[in-house]
């Protein structure tokens, strides 16, 4: 059965936005589809009605030490040594800045929970419905939503505001998750709505894409 959008409470998790999204596979150790660009100013708009809203926002950046000592098996397949401590890469996106009142979790592996302080987070804030962006679709995006359905959140992932290795990983991963929560595949534009209903400002198509 599919399941209403927002349960209680929600929080938007921003999931590495970093700015080696928008860069190609030699430079950053990470394969990525296209679309960065044009997935930006949707999340910029997802992050301030959020905020207008009162939703808790938290942003996630993976970082590993230069020592490569944090890596763990994430070497084993097709990625590369990325996300290094001081590299351009590594760091946000200009346009995606956490804010007072906003969080900031460094992580070193794929998903938001594991060996993080998210879940403390998340019960100090009573949320119940997990909302979210970024990348990779298929890897920590992927890996935070399976954690949180097994930590009983309601998880919601914006499928235009995502990005994936390839597009058809990026598809095959909203359909796995889509698979485990009827209803969890959204869209930019319902989550404006929906968040405008909270009690933030509802955005027209053409200023997101703006």
């Amino acid at each position: 059965m599919r399941q209403p959008m927002i349960v209680d409470r929600p929080a938007l998790i921003v999931v590495d936005m970093q700015k080696g999204g928008g860069l190609p596979l030699e430079q950053v150790g990470i394969p990525v589809m296209p679309g960065y660009a044009e997935q930006v100013p949707r999340a910029v708009a997802m992050v301030e009605a959020a905020r207008a809203a009162g939703v808790p926002v938290i942003f996630f950046q993976e970082v590993h030490r230069r020592s490569l000592v944090d890596f763990g098996r994430e070497l084993d397949g097709v990625e590369t040594v990325h996300g290094l401590d001081g590299d351009y890469a590594t760091e946000l996106d200009d346009a995606l800045q956490p804010q007072p009142g906003d969080d900031l979790i460094v992580k070193r592996r794929y998903s938001c929970f594991f060996g993080t302080e998210l879940e403390i987070l998340l019960k100090g804030l009573g949320v119940s419905t997990l909302i979210l962006i970024g990348g990779l679709t298929d890897v920590c995006v992927h890996y935070t939503f399976v954690d949180g359905h097994q930590r009983n959140y309601f998880v919601r992932v914006v499928e235009d505001c995502v990005l994936g290795s390839s597009q058809s990983a990026h598809d095959a991963s909203l359909n796995a998750m889509e698979y485990l929560q009827s209803g969890a595949r959204r869209t930019t534009a319902e989550i404006l709505e929906a968040f405008a209903e909270i009690g933030g400002r509802v955005m027209t198509p053409a200023e997101v894409s703006a």
